[in-house]
Formats: structure tokens, C-alpha cells, sequence
């Protein structure tokens, strides 16, 4: 397996860690943070989910270049 595919697959694992730890930590805050999301305009949302996407693909490229 090449190695890109090693770091994708750890860099997954460890999104789904952090996402299943914060529902397993703070239920009632995840579920008000949702409801508060439904106030937030489509395109705000779209426009922060693309910048978050941004910061991890240029975190997993630097990791990439480094090791």
C-alpha cells in the first residue's frame, strides 16, 4: 500500500476518533450546537466546511512532504 494511502487512511481514523469522542463526551452540547446550525445560512456553512477541508489537505500534503 502505498504510503499517501497509509496517511489518508490514519488521517480518517482519527477524524472519526475526535468526532466519536465529542458525542461520547458532550451529547446535549452536540445536540444544541446542531440545532444552532440550522440558523446558519447554506452558504456559510458551505464556505466554512471548504475552508476547514483546506487547512486538513494542506496538513496531510505538508505531512506528505515531510515524511
Amino acid at each position: 500500500m502505498p504510503s499517501w494511502a497509509i496517511v489518508l487512511i490514519i488521517a480518517v481514523g482519527g477524524a472519526m476518533l475526535l468526532e466519536g469522542a465529542v458525542y461520547a463526551l458532550f451529547p446535549g452540547g452536540m445536540k444544541r450546537a446542531m440545532r444552532e446550525m440550522m440558523d446558519i445560512p447554506d452558504e456559510q456553512l458551505r464556505r466554512g466546511g471548504l475552508i476547514v477541508s483546506a487547512i486538513g489537505l494542506m496538513i496531510i500534503v505538508m505531512l506528505l512532504q515531510r515524511f
